[in-house]
């Protein structure tokens, strides 16, 4: 291709040496901000693999993206939701191997024995437990959400999907790795491991569960079928103690026919002689109302 051919206006320069269609790349639009960041992330990533040298590869924020993990939302200098071009790539190089240098690009340097390389979805990354160990400067909540995504398994139950498909990693993976070396953030990698769980399906079950573990209340059971006193399945509970029959349900972005089914699950379980507690995004931004209200319902 001619030079005047590539600085034309329907291609875009995201990098340095790489061209685009312009637009063509853009995600397709979602409501929901923190999966329309991942998106945005691993279309630069695929930006950016032509770039990528034999030693290099996608790690940090960047490689849990391409896993899919949950992670919090970036947020410019003003506080806004960080758009593709705002967002860098985290390029890792493994030893002696030049280092990575472009624009929108933050390099690492690691060792063979401190990582572990995979491909996914064709990008090369560092491996889900040492995409974990490598973020251990993320909040605690954040880190058990993220080991939560990464280690659960895909048990057999009503209207669960994708029944015995593997985890990502183990909880053994995640001890392995962080025992591989000096990390960012040990002592929060080491207490995060202790919160993680296998059976958390959403990173807010995981904030929630956090916060009323840290506050001091028991380990809740995770993801439970419920059944009323004929044995009819009533619903799957995110958290639950099943004992005292108390159930906590985050509410997330509710729409059409799905707020109408959790609307009456709900109603359901109530019916079967439960207490429920229905947590919304308000609602966990203020934690010490959410385990005042669990315990209350406890002790009730």
């Amino acid at each position: 291709m001619t030079r005047a051919r590539l600085r034309r206006r329907d291609l875009d320069a995201p990098f340095f040496g790489v061209r685009v269609r312009a637009r063509a790349s853009e995600p397709i639009g979602t409501d929901d901000p923190y999966a329309r960041q991942r998106a945005l992330l691993v279309a630069r990533a695929r930006q950016y693999a032509p770039r990528l040298h034999t030693g290099h590869f996608f790690s940090h924020e960047t490689a849990a993206a391409v896993w899919g993990a949950p992670l919090p939302l970036q947020l410019t200098p003003h506080g806004a939701v960080a758009a593709s071009v705002d967002l860098d790539l985290h390029v890792s190089a493994l030893g002696h191997v030049p280092f990575p240098r472009a624009t929108g690009v933050k390099g690492h340097r690691t060792l063979l024995r401190m990582t572990e390389v995979s491909e996914h979805e064709g990008l090369r990354v560092s491996s889900p437990a040492a995409t974990w160990v490598s973020l251990g400067t993320l909040p605690l909540f954040d880190l058990v959400a993220l080991g939560d995504f990464c280690c659960r398994r895909w048990r057999s139950g009503r209207g669960r999907p994708h029944v015995g498909r593997p985890p990502l990693a183990t909880i053994e993976d995640l001890e392995r790795m962080l025992a591989a070396g000096r990390r960012r953030g040990a002592e929060r990698l080491r207490t995060a491991l202790a919160l993680i769980r296998e059976d958390s399906w959403s990173p807010r079950e995981s904030h929630v569960r956090c916060a009323l573990v840290m506050a001091g209340l028991p380990d809740p059971e995770l993801n439970i079928d419920v059944f009323d006193d004929r044995g009819r399945f009533v619903g799957c509970v995110d958290l639950a103690y099943p004992q005292q029959r108390v159930a906590i349900e985050y509410l997330g972005m509710l729409h059409g026919e799905q707020w109408a089914q959790d609307v009456e699950r709900l109603a359901a379980l109530r019916a079967a002689g439960w207490t429920v507690i229905e947590v919304t995004s308000p609602l966990l931004k203020r934690p010490d109302e959410l385990v005042a209200r669990v315990r209350a319902a406890l002790h009730a």
